[in-house]
């Protein structure tokens, strides 16, 4: 038989049973926009921590007191790194540019009737040019603020928004665990960066963070939660790395392991793409057994219709159809509803990670491997489960079939 006409007949028996023909496709339907959806959407999280890990800026060094066992096994880090470390690479690494120690606590923070636990930050001048953050009002901390340890703070743009609400923060008094701080300045909003969210934060000077809230815990120093350095430019950050890591052996007389971290931008978004990669895969195995559950609905729908169908394929083999064509049209019936229902179900699925894209961070990611992938193991599996139906009815004896009707 033609296969134009093949297809033709096949067209016309499955709009005959529209309802029945319908259903048989929602499980491919389901399992497409499952496997899109969910591809897209572990792709789409992956751009955008991908996004926040750049935020941070390419050239930058994190450096971590404790090497990666001792993170491992324990929350309180040792106090191996200190402010003098960070002067020390500011003045003594010609590929490091700038700086930024930073000591984090939790506090709380006090305007009139309003209070509320933040982070605090101790942090010095070089902090704004390293990460690239800049002041919406007032000033930053000073040098001479740090010499002096003075009690002065500039906020995040959430916290001010927080605890002065309209009032002009510049120039108030809050207090800071019991404290009293003069606000200096309000930085533009920034988001979290590095596990911390420093639009919620409160900043002071270094020293005064060692002095009068955290006190100095480290007999070499004020110890460090950690220090950012920035290189010159991308092509120096190697470089930098290896220089920053030979002196901080040097300067605490290291001959074994090192007794600090260093990580990259680098390292964190080849860690970041291998979690959210296999989250994606994971996510995309689950969705994909949706396809083969309507697979299996393909194969029992087309089995009862070899049932029904019984006295139609005893007429046609009758009158000369050969097993070959009757092998073909059943086969054919699969392969339609399974690509209708691959399509349909890409169109959900791509709707589906437009909406989450619209409604979240999440940067839409639409996979074409994705959809040609799912629209072809769609047709394969209507292709594959369809045969056994189309072989059974294929074989039927035409007297029997005839009889039996």
């Amino acid at each position: 038989m033609n296969p134009v006409e093949s297809f033709k007949m096949a067209a016309t028996t499955l709009l005959a049973n529209k309802l029945r023909s319908s259903l048989t496709m929602l499980g491919i339907i389901i399992g497409n926009a499952s496997v899109i959806a969910m591809i897209g959407i572990g792709e789409g999280a992956q751009k955008y921590i991908a996004g926040e890990l750049e935020s941070l800026g390419p050239n930058v060094l994190f450096v971590i007191p404790g090497n990666r066992e001792t993170q491992r096994i324990t929350f309180d880090l040792p106090k191996t790194l200190v402010l003098a470390d960070a002067e020390a690479i500011a003045n003594q690494v010609p590929t490091i540019v700038g700086v930024a120690p930073e000591v984090n606590s939790r506090a709380v923070v006090t305007y009139r009737n309003r209070n509320t636990d933040v982070n605090v930050i101790g942090t010095t001048p070089s902090f704004l040019s390293v990460r690239d953050f800049e002041t919406a009002k007032g000033r930053f901390l000073t040098q001479i603020d740090i010499q002096r340890s003075n009690q002065v703070t500039v906020l995040g743009a959430d916290l001010a928004d927080r605890l002065f609400g309209n009032t002009q923060p510049i120039g108030q008094q809050m207090r800071i665990k019991n404290a009293t701080y003069q606000v200096v300045g309000v930085l533009e909003s920034k988001g979290s960066g590095f596990g911390t969210d420093y639009d919620d934060a409160a900043f002071v000077p270094v020293t005064t963070m060692a002095n009068r809230i955290v006190g100095r815990t480290s007999p070499y120093g004020i110890p460090l939660t950690y220090l950012v350095a920035s290189a010159r430019d991308t092509n120096s950050v190697d470089a930098a790395e290896f220089q920053l890591r030979n002196l901080l052996r040097l300067r605490h007389k290291l001959t074994g392991e090192d007794d600090f971290t260093i990580r990259s931008q680098k390292d964190a978004l080849e860690t970041v793409g291998k979690v959210t990669g296999a989250l994606t895969i994971m996510l995309g195995a689950i969705a994909s057994i949706s396809l083969f559950v309507g697979g299996i609905g393909i194969m029992n729908i087309m089995l009862v219709s070899v049932t029904e169908r019984t006295q139609e394929i005893g007429l046609r083999k009758a009158i000369g159809a050969t097993q070959q064509d009757i092998l073909v049209q059943f086969t054919i019936e699969a392969v339609i509803l399974a690509v209708a229902g691959g399509l349909l179900g890409t169109a959900f699925g791509v709707s589906g990670v437009l909406l989450v894209g619209a409604l979240t961070p999440l940067e839409a990611g639409i996979s074409p491997i994705a959809i040609a992938l799912a629209v072809g193991v769609s047709g394969g599996i209507g292709l594959f489960f369809g045969v056994i139906p189309a072989r059974r009815a294929a074989r039927l004896d035409p007297i029997v079939a005839l009889r039996s009707a």
